[in-house]
């Protein structure tokens, strides 16, 4: 075996077991056996995601479970970090070379470490005692033992081979208790020996070799006429080839080194029963439901009936082909072909979009190709970002018209909020606080854009009607809907268009009631606009009561049919949290709507191409004005010390960078006259983009043709 140095990050791994595990689809076996460091303390399974597991995900998964952790020391350290996944506040004491229990009476979790030590006689009767019917067996069996063995005899060649009697006696047990239970055998690490005591010197890493030889040949020989039941657990010798330079004494592994193991452990065994969204190891293939079959169906014929269309029109087009005359040398007068019918169109549209919905499935759902976690570094997150506004600016134009917030500069805005947060989430730049803290204020800019369109509609129009609502609730929700079919997940795993959705219900709701208040009334009579402050009051009160007030706000979304839409995992909590985060950005959308076109009105702003929007002094006032809170959003955002304090604050001054934006943005006139044409083409499709950016976020991480 060959020492890995610490800067070193090229793992060897046997070419046998990688044959092996190339002619299996199997990713728990890949997540037992193979991975490497994307960076520090960053472990990847080979070719499928791992989930982090938190305090209430272990608990629910282990509920009623016992788990028996039997060896020595290392494994106690195993025993320790699984424990603490459970339960953080757990503390390694008490006699080391003891049984050490632990119980969670609440959530009925049974974890114990049984101090073994040597793979001999006494190993054996406890194993054996597992294997009777009337003795109740654990869930889950973590095994594994040798440096005492090579320790107390001095390394010598009688012990491997009494190891190998051993081991050979006890397989037979193991395999037994596989059938009903999870067994591992955890192969030894290696050690650092230059840290090693002088009592510990024997145990080299030649005899460790020699040792998890002896164990793999006798497990997977274990059974003739069928695979070994028992899983051999050998990534974290991998994982310790890389840190066990970090090692206090050179034989046990450092804290984050047993953390991942024991965090794999929990994947292996939990990911079957939980499924989380964010982890692909040893989940299974989802089969497909009735609604996806028939949604397949539909997708089918439709592409079907669509070709069918498309030859006949082909072969009448050859018919109706003119020809020449041959005596005059003439063209014979085209015949007009007929005009394709609304049956052919819509067919090709959900040709189209069953093209689209299949190239989703196969990348996500049909476990096609490998898939990695994201590893964040700035290289890859700022160069992208350079790149692409390198772009934008060189494809600029001048706007059609040059009043604040106009078409071109909306869907400017939107177009490049988008594409940052793209490379924002294929980036993996969720872990960097400071970019995090950026991107939840373009998330909030978007809903900030709602409640400024949908307010400016409903004022200036004065249309209440059921078309209106259904025409942008069908442009809001069609797609997702579409995708929670295909895909087969519920409506709130999609997030952003339920939050879109509801706040334009709200929006509406609240100028649609009795009294109906628009500017064609209020420029009636000057006491409406006190009318339509009251109602904007009355609903920041609400918002104010539903965010302080998380029973209040559950009771109402878990009503049914509410429930089913925005419920996720039995709980509305996580509506809960993302409504939350951003609860008064639409209400400042719409206040400024309602100023602006106040301002507006009464024709205090100047608005003409090349005019500052204010006179000088006072533009070049708020354009100071508005740098100084633009610069110092970012500079807190960027000083925040974790994310549950940033997001605290984040509802109530998300605003402010959005609001110097808007003022930069507009105040000079040259500014408000161009546009970036490149950013706007994104920007008309940026209801796509956004729910494709959830897709990223939430599914598709780094994929690799396998």
């Amino acid at each position: 075996m060959v020492r890995q140095t610490a800067s070193s990050r090229t793992l060897k791994i046997d070419p046998a077991s990688t044959k092996k595990r190339k002619s299996s689809n199997d990713s728990c076996e890949y997540l037992l056996s193979s991975g490497r460091f994307l960076g520090e303390k960053v472990w990847q399974p080979h070719s499928c995601m791992m989930h982090k597991y938190k305090i209430s995900e272990a608990k629910n998964c282990l509920v009623d479970k016992h788990i028996a952790f039997i060896g020595d020391s290392r494994i106690r350290q195993l025993f320790y970090s699984f424990v603490k996944i459970i339960n953080p506040q757990f503390k390694e004491e008490g006699n080391k070379h003891e049984n050490i229990p632990f119980e969670d009476k609440i959530a009925s979790v049974k974890v114990d470490f049984l101090w073994h030590p040597e793979v001999n006689g006494s190993m054996k009767q406890c194993i054996k005692v597992w294997t009777e019917d009337s003795v109740a067996k654990p869930h889950v069996i973590v095994a594994g033992a040798a440096t005492w063995s090579i320790k107390i005899h001095n390394g010598s060649n009688e012990a491997l081979s009494q190891y190998k009697m051993n081991i050979t006696s006890i397989a037979p047990l193991l395999e037994k208790l596989a059938k009903t239970s999870d067994v591992y055998w955890v192969l030894q690490d290696p050690v650092y020996e230059d840290l090693l005591s002088e009592n510990r010197k024997m145990i080299t890493n030649e005899k460790i070799d020699a040792y998890n030889e002896a164990a793999v040949s006798i497990l997977n020989s274990s059974t003739r006429n069928s695979k070994s039941h028992v899983k051999v657990f050998s990534v974290s010798k991998l994982i310790a080839q890389e840190t066990i330079m970090e090692s206090l004494d050179g034989l046990h592994l450092p804290e984050s080194s047993r953390e991942t193991s024991a965090m794999i452990l929990m994947n292996v065994y939990c990911n079957k029963i939980l499924k989380p969204v964010d982890g692909s190891c040893c989940q299974p293939r989802p089969p497909l439901t009735l609604i996806q079959k028939l949604a397949a169906c539909f997708f089918t014929l439709s592409i079907v009936g669509y070709l069918i269309f498309y030859i006949i029109h082909r072969n009448a087009h050859r018919k109706n082909k003119p020809c020449t005359d041959l005596e005059s040398g003439e063209e014979k007068k085209n015949i007009i072909n007929p005009p394709v019918s609304p049956l052919e169109i819509f067919l090709q549209s959900f040709c189209k979009l069953g093209l689209i919905m299949a190239y989703f499935y196969m990348c996500d759902r049909a476990n096609l190709f490998m898939k990695e976690n994201k590893f964040y570094t700035h290289s890859t997150f700022f160069i992208p970002i350079i790149y692409i506004l390198v772009l934008g600016v060189f494809y600029n134009e001048n706007t059609k018209e040059t009043k604040v917030l106009n078409r071109e500069q909306t869907d400017e805005w939107k177009g490049w909020m988008q594409l940052v947060i793209l490379i924002y989430h294929i980036s993996g730049a969720s872990t960097f606080l400071p970019v995090y803290m950026h991107i939840r204020v373009l998330v909030a800019a978007y809903l900030f854009q709602t409640g400024y369109g949908h307010f400016s509609y409903f004022w200036v129009k004065g249309d209440f009607g059921i078309h209106r609502v259904c025409q942008v609730l069908f442009r809001l929700n069609f797609l997702v809907v579409v995708l929670c079919i295909v895909m087969d997940r519920p409506y709130q795993f999609y997030y952003f268009v339920p939050l879109v959705t509801v706040w334009f219900m709200v929006i509406y709701v609240t100028l649609a009631l009795w009294p109906q208040i628009t500017q064609k009334k209020a420029n009636g009579n000057c006491l409406w606009h006190f009318g339509l402050l009251l109602k904007l009051a009355f609903l920041l009160l609400c918002i104010c009561f539903l965010a302080y007030s998380q029973g209040a706000f559950e009771k109402i979304f878990s009503l049914w049919p509410l429930s089913k839409c925005f419920e996720l995992k039995g709980n509305v909590y996580e509506w809960w949290f993302r409504w939350r985060l951003d609860r008064y950005v639409v209400f400042h959308g719409m206040l400024f709507a309602f100023i602006y076109l106040a301002l507006q009105k009464r024709q205090i702003l100047s608005e003409g191409k090349g005019e500052p929007l204010f006179s000088s002094k006072i533009s070049n006032f708020l354009l100071f004005i508005s740098v100084v809170s633009f610069l110092t959003y970012s500079i807190w955002a960027s000083s925040c010390k974790n994310k549950a304090q940033c997001n605290e604050l984040h509802p109530s001054v998300s605003v402010v960078q959005i609001l110097a934006f808007i003022l930069i943005r507009n105040i000079p006139g040259y500014a408000r006259s161009v546009y970036s044409s490149f950013f706007a083409w994104f920007g008309k499709i940026s209801l796509e983009c956004c729910i494709l950016n959830q897709i990223l976020a939430n599914e598709v991480n780094e994929i690799k043709i396998s």
